[in-house]
């Protein structure tokens, strides 16, 4: 006699967690995160507060730096002067022209470069050449080719986040699979029709992590060029405090680069995080 099994017992699909759910769990998780960040700074803080109020001497000389009660008075003195706008004011004109003249001009040609055989091989040798130079080291030219200091200034920070975007753009280029060139191709599409519709999509995440490093290269040389041959600004504002040994308004604004300088990244990387929402979470994270 044969025993008759029953059948097993249909496993049902997992239901799926309602989305409002799951922004919560997100919301959550981003509290969190700032939350550490956040901790992170005010323990720094801390720290620098101990180590100057006990004027702590070991292997560096904490005797000689400013607290962060110094730095806050001195800070807040700032803020009451509308020099300090205007020196925050010309920075950013710097460096919001000269990443602008670096994206066009590296996206661009690093598209070129990756897809034209010919103008790889006219262009690829001279800027290999002038790639390793310090955009600092540019001073002497750009006061000689430039009849102003702020196109200088302008110059040696679009040269400084060029040539991060142009790699990372040229890369991101030839990391694309062929695969998806050939099919477009074979229907029929034309350079332009393909440049459109897979390239430059493909090259979006490899583009905005050209520019993340491009802009915190251009804020490292226009401070830089600003300290030497700058009327107003940030680094020329620092410089002129450390000449007159007022180390408390040297470090308000170095506090200030940073901010600046980690307000303009975030502002790259957020707009990089919208374009490409296609990207898992942990790709974007990346």
């Amino acid at each position: 006699m044969t025993a008759v099994l029953d059948p097993a017992p249909a496993v049902a699909p997992p239901t799926p967690a309602p989305s409002h759910a799951r922004r919560r769990r997100n919301r959550g998780r981003s509290a969190r995160r700032w939350s550490v960040r956040l901790a992170s700074l005010v323990v720094a803080v801390l720290v620098w507060h101990v180590l100057t109020e006990q004027d702590v001497v070991l292997w560096l000389r904490f005797d000689q730096l400013p607290g962060p009660v110094e730095v806050y008075e001195a800070f807040r003195v700032q803020l009451g002067t509308p020099l300090y706008y205007q020196d925050l004011a010309q920075s950013l004109i710097r460096i919001l022209s000269g990443f602008a003249i670096a994206a066009v001009a590296g996206i661009g040609l690093g598209i070129m470069l990756a897809r034209s055989t010919w103008t790889a091989d006219a262009l690829q040798p001279l800027l290999e050449v002038v790639r390793p130079i310090p955009a600092i080291a540019l001073v002497p030219v750009a006061i000689l080719l430039f009849p102003t200091n702020e196109q200088g200034i302008v110059f040696i920070t679009s040269t400084a986040a060029f040539f991060p975007i142009l790699v990372s753009t040229r890369h991101a280029v030839r990391a694309l699979p062929t695969v998806w060139e050939d099919a477009l191709l074979t229907m029929g599409a034309g350079r332009r029709r393909v440049l459109s519709t897979v390239v430059l999509p493909g090259i979006v995440p490899g583009i905005f992590g050209g520019l993340s490093v491009g802009m915190g290269v251009a804020w490292i040389c226009v401070i830089s060029a600003e300290m030497i041959s700058g009327d107003f600004g940030l680094g020329y504002r620092t410089w002129q405090a450390y000449t007159i040994v007022d180390y408390p308004h040297v470090l308000v604004g170095m506090l200030s680069i940073g901010a600046i300088g980690w307000i303009t990244s975030g502002c790259v990387e957020l707009v990089g995080r919208r374009l490409t929402r296609w990207l898992s979470s942990e790709q974007r994270s990346a």
